[in-house]
């Protein structure tokens, strides 16, 4: 398999006309924008390494309709006395975050994303809608929030966490500013859902 960076067609440095020309026009303004071309320019260094790019492209991959938080929760389940009602919450969490981060908070923003035309690497697929923020990282944060309630593995959650959202900057289709509120976001509903529905 292949694993070489494929450049991004566009503009010169890889940003839609909107970023390079309307700072207003980014969801949190020029400290945004900056932000986002700044961790660009720094990851760049690290697209196109063998190891980085299989394991940047899996985590994207998998993290596609929540793939990987769903099979977790449920080997979790197996081995846990509580699990059948851990998965079933996470299920349930998972489809109300996508409802709402996926549907009604990516529709009010409809930001376009880093990479609009040409071909991704390994056929990874393309997201239709907005930007901002990810619903990778939301996912990703809320799923371990809850995945790690009364667990001791709660590095390993976070950890594989870290590894979805960051992999969405790797792969350039999302900024840097999309994954990091994407990731208070989730961090945020996993909270909620807890306080919601606890599972002693």
């Amino acid at each position: 398999m292949d694993l070489a960076y494929v450049e991004p067609v566009g503009p010169a440095d890889g940003y839609p006309d909107e970023m390079n020309n309307t700072a207003e026009r980014h969801p949190l303004g020029p400290l945004g924008r900056s932000l986002d071309k700044a961790v660009d320019r720094a990851w760049e260094r690290l697209r196109g390494h063998p190891t980085l790019d299989r394991v940047f492209y899996t985590a994207s991959e998998l993290g596609d309709f929540s793939l990987i938080w769903h099979l977790l929760s449920t080997a979790k389940g197996i081995t846990s006395r509580r699990g059948n009602r851990e998965t079933a919450r996470l299920a349930l969490a998972l489809a109300a975050e996508s409802a709402l981060v996926n549907g009604a908070v990516k529709s009010a923003f409809r930001r376009e994303r880093p990479v609009t035309e040409g071909e991704h690497p390994h056929g990874l697929r393309q997201p239709m809608t907005s930007s901002f923020p990810s619903g990778h990282a939301s996912a990703a944060f809320m799923a371990a929030t809850l995945l790690s309630d009364r667990s001791r593995m709660k590095p390993l959650w976070y950890g594989l966490a870290s590894i979805v959202a960051a992999s969405r900057i790797h792969v350039r289709i999302h900024y840097a500013s999309d994954v990091a509120v994407g990731v208070g976001v989730g961090l945020a509903l996993g909270r909620l859902v807890r306080k919601l529905a606890p599972i002693r």
